[in-house]
């Protein structure tokens, strides 16, 4: 808990007064699982694709190819789901195409969901960028602003109507980024047609990965009894070998039900239960959740099952739906970040969602093979640079332990306009759903509602107060930052965070090729940000960019040596601070990435320590050796975990 309070009756009213204030949020957006009351068809594979390549790209709304197949309004072609358009091809328009693209499937439902009007069938896109709207058989179910995140629709009733029709799905999504979108664009017409063809137009954005496009990740189909669990909130603390479990359940269409709340621990025994729809849970002999390489069980992970029992005609309908839990806690002071009431020091990466072909679309290998990697740098956190990432991703840093800052795609805001009452409220919104997808990870122990925004701009500072106060207020648990690569007296959005993370690039963007001013310049950077604000310090991105195999000695830049030297010098100033208030440190970048093309970018961004393909560069190993020797100076591994020098 954050900021929680001591001594035993004082702990327990301060997590119901949190509790309270993070329940503000009226819905759930729970991920979907098979339970014995609840099925997941999952509709991942070939879509019928086309893109709307007419002049104001508004031809599919016009002639309405939501009404019929989609095969019959034009030439489609198959397309993978999840995944980005734009490389699947060899169509260079396709690849920077702007616009609305259309997906179609047809799915057969199983007769039981059609014939049993007591079961709920929902329709889940668990993101799409950035603009969607779904249709079921031609009616439309919903609509999405954002990308990153889930939505979904009940679409029973539409499909009952005519149950010989197969469940046709539509799919209209819109990559365009104006003023008020997260992350926020521009669109830019080239009216010289002594040097444009009619119509040229770019998409201009101001941040540094490839805006890739598409249905991102699974779409699904589940069900839930017609009585359901919609949501479930917990708040965790614990006092001496006690843990404490406040929770609250939230159910719909339940007129005459009853509830039995069970929380299992990770063999299964029950260790506390309740019948009520909210209570405080107590543990005794707790196993709390630690991070990798904090403790020697990293990750342990309570159940918490919620049974709905709902009286209907004279029958009895159960619901059952099982939330993984962890019981730790998170306080940040003046110079300490700390995670059940230890000092926590961030020693980790920045990622993006990105590789070859798929773009972001969501890729389990690939997600597996990061995290081997992840563990095997000796990391233990990484930053959702620069949107929310796959909840599936977040599951399996609960289990193995990694501490994740979960960031908004609240990225590029580098226009004065793009603070404006519009955009204000569209990043509100945002924070709801990411709150109220996210709140019950015990991996994710911080917000950040931004990356390097223009916060030194005079509207800035109400715009970022706001949205850090609203953040706060949906989940007082969590401490909330932005990332900063403003100056330190001119930033208006510092005052209002809880630990200041700053991004630098000493040598590279600044004073490039000159190693020798990184130690000062660094020092004054902390020593300043310190000095004015008395907040502790994430340095939240450094690095390189390094050409792979490209060696040259002295190091000049783009070699494997500069990129070497470049975190050696920042991590002997990192040893002196870190000591002080100095918190945490995040490469940047994991792996080598897309951007779009430019004078500077040679196919991508190349300051990751692995490449785009997975592959380690020198840095990696100079990281391992850093990251495993600040592991091992915890002193609380197994032996069989601590990493020799040598190795």
């Amino acid at each position: 808990m954050f900021a929680a309070g001591s001594g035993g009756l004082l702990r327990a009213l301060c997590l119901f007064a949190v509790f309270d204030a993070a329940c503000l949020l009226n819905s759930g957006m729970l991920y979907p699982q098979e339970s014995s009351s609840r099925e997941v068809k999952d509709l991942s594979g070939l879509w019928d694709f086309r893109a709307d390549t007419s002049p104001n790209r508004h031809q599919g709304f016009e002639r309405s190819w939501f009404k019929s197949r989609l095969a019959q309004t034009g030439p489609v072609m198959e397309m993978p789901v999840p995944a980005s358009y734009n490389d699947i091809t060899q169509d260079p328009a396709l690849r920077d195409f702007v616009g609305w693209v259309w997906y179609e499937r047809e799915v057969v439902v199983p007769a039981r969901w059609v014939d049993d009007k007591e079961i709920r069938v929902v329709l889940r896109v668990g993101s799409a960028h950035y603009y969607s709207v779904v249709w079921v058989n031609g009616v439309k179910v919903t609509e999405h602003e954002g990308g990153h995140l889930p939505f979904e629709a009940e679409i029973g009733s539409i499909i009952r109507e005519d149950p010989n029709v197969p469940c046709r799905i539509t799919i209209a999504v819109n990559n365009t980024l104006n003023l008020t979108t997260l992350p926020p664009g521009t669109i830019q017409y080239m009216k010289d047609r002594t040097m444009y063809p009619d119509g040229f137009f770019v998409q201009n954005y101001q941040f540094d990965f490839f805006n890739y496009a598409g249905i991102h990740r699974p779409v699904l189909l589940y069900t839930t009894p017609k009585a359901y669990v919609d949501d479930i909130s917990v708040v965790t603390d614990f006092l001496d070998n006690t843990g404490l479990v406040q929770y609250d359940i939230s159910v719909k269409n339940a007129a005459t039900s009853s509830l039995k709340v069970t929380l299992m621990d990770k063999d299964g025994y029950s260790v506390a239960s309740s019948k009520e729809p909210s209570g405080l849970l107590k543990v005794v002999d707790v196993h709390l959740w630690w991070p990798y390489l904090m403790d020697e069980k990293p990750g342990y992970l309570y159940s918490l099952e919620v049974r709905l029992v709902e009286a209907y005609k004279g029958s009895a309908y159960d619901d059952v739906y099982t939330l993984p839990i962890g019981i730790r806690t998170v306080k940040v002071t003046s110079n300490k970040f700390l995670i059940n009431n230890k000092p926590f020091y961030f020693h980790g990466v920045n990622k993006h969602e990105d590789s070859d072909i798929r773009g972001k679309g969501f890729d389990w290998p690939l997600i597996v093979k990061d995290f081997n990697l992840i563990k095997w740098l000796g990391a233990n956190s990484f930053r959702t640079s620069h949107y929310p990432y796959a909840e599936e991703i977040l599951q399996m840093c609960d289990r193995h332990g990694i501490v994740v800052i979960d960031e908004s795609p609240g990225v590029g805001i580098k226009d004065i306009r793009s603070y404006g009452n519009a955009s204000l409220a569209h990043h509100l919104d945002v924070m709801d759903e990411l709150v109220r997808r996210d709140k019950n990870h015990p991996s994710v122990v911080m917000w950040s509602v931004a990356n390097e925004p223009a916060s030194e701009m005079s509207p800035a500072e109400n715009y970022f107060k706001t949205v850090i106060q609203h953040t706060k207020a949906l989940d007082p648990t969590r401490p909330v930052t932005f990332v900063t690569d403003s100056n330190f007296e001119r930033d208006r959005g510092a005052p209002f965070v809880d630990v200041i993370c700053v991004n630098s690039y000493f040598s590279w963007y600044h004073d490039p090729g000159h190693l020798e001013v990184i130690p000062i310049q660094l020092k004054t950077q902390f020593e300043n940000w310190y000095g004015k604000y008395k907040k502790p310090i994430i340095q939240s991105e450094y690095g390189a960019d390094v050409v792979p195999g490209l060696h040259n000695d002295p190091p000049v830049m783009f070699t494997e040596e500069y990129q070497k030297e470049v975190l050696r010098n920042y991590h002997r100033v990192f040893d002196e601070k870190r000591k002080q208030y100095v918190v945490g440190e995040l490469i940047w970048n994991f792996a080598d990435f897309m951007t779009s093309q430019g004078a500077l970018r040679v196919v991508g961004n190349k300051k990751g320590i692995f490449t785009r393909q997975r592959q380690p560069k020198s840095a990696a190993f100079v990281l391992r050796d850093r990251y495993w020797r600040l592991a091992n100076g915890t002193g609380r591994l197994p032996p069989w975990t601590k990493y020799p020098c040598s190795f």
